[in-house]
């Protein structure tokens, strides 16, 4: 086969075939019981999906219920191939793409430790107080912030921190819900 007639992906390699990548959120709401985390992680790496961000929690006891909340990049095919599958596995009750439904909310939290001295630790002060950030943690030579926000605003806050002596950063991943009256 010559160099430039490779496949792209179409079953016809003549027919040039490019989709958009894009970043969506899927909330999937699941039987809380053993296992049904790596059915839906198995299900990912089995097909080579990477995963953004994944968030676990148990959101209706009484039921048994739990809400992944799952960050994939994709093309828009193999987005729709993700949503299919999530749905075919048997505790999955509900699988909604947040990014595809419009308005959401999506929020994350992470504890960021700075170390520093002198100016430095003036500057750090002053940039956590711009964003918010709450001081969780202190000692004469580092602090540990707490920051909730978009993912964005975490990212710009980690630059500002890494030439003032960023030293770990712990991130929860994303948690996601729909505006609007109605639930999942």
């Amino acid at each position: 086969m010559n160099a430039h007639l490779q496949p792209t992906g179409s079953a016809y390699f003549l027919t040039q075939e490019t989709q958009q990548i894009e970043k969506h959120t899927l909330s999937v709401l699941v039987d809380n019981e053993p296992g049904i985390l790596a059915r839906v992680v198995g299900l990912f790496s089995a097909r080579g999906y990477n995963i953004d961000s994944l968030t676990v929690s148990e959101t209706e006891h009484n039921k048994r219920l739990s809400r992944i909340t799952v960050v994939v990049v994709a093309t828009p095919k193999t987005l729709v191939q993700i949503k299919l599958q999530l749905e075919r596995l048997i505790p999955v009750h509900k699988v909604h793409d947040l990014t595809a439904e419009g308005a959401s909310i999506e929020r994350e939290l992470a504890l960021i430790k700075v170390a520093g001295s002198g100016e430095h630790r003036a500057e750090t002060l002053r940039l956590a107080d711009a964003f918010r950030a709450q001081i969780v943690d202190a000692s004469v030579t580092s602090f540990v912030f707490e920051l909730t926000g978009k993912s964005s605003k975490i990212d710009s806050f980690i630059a500002l921190m890494a030439p003032l002596g960023l030293v770990e950063v712990v991130r929860t991943g994303l948690a996601a819900i729909s505006r609007g009256p109605e639930g999942m």
